[in-house]
């Protein structure tokens, strides 16, 4: 009913950018879009959130992020973006994206992309 795509992941120096793309794909109809989110996970670990965007625009990064990626979207296509900036060898993971809607007003769900590798060389 609803799929997550992630892409534009790869290998990028230290102190290199990438753009991490995600399109939402919709059979059917939903009833709203709660936010959408970036995680990411490092081996052995739990995800954790880098990045958030409302439905209103609103976004939340984690100290970690802060001031280095940016969230973004484009509604009329349904995509939502990560622009990762000075990416440093720690950030390097697998990339999440992460929607929370509404399917109908009282039926929440979760989906998840399937993931995007991003690799930061030193």
């Amino acid at each position: 009913q609803v799929q997550l795509v992630e892409s534009g992941g790869g290998l990028v120096q230290a102190g290199g950018s990438l753009r991490l793309s995600c399109e939402m794909s919709v059979s059917g109809e939903i009833y709203a879009l709660n936010f959408m989110t970036w995680y990411r996970q490092f081996p052995g670990k739990q995800r954790e959130q880098v990045a958030l965007i409302t439905s209103g625009g609103a976004t939340n990064y984690p100290d970690s992020v802060k001031g280095r990626f940016t969230i973004s979207r484009d509604i009329a296509k349904n995509t939502v973006y990560l622009q990762m900036d000075s990416l440093k060898p720690e950030d390097t993971a697998v990339y999440f994206c992460h929607a929370d809607l509404l399917l109908t007003m009282d039926q929440r769900r979760e989906y998840w992309g399937q993931g995007t590798q991003v690799t930061v060389s030193s």
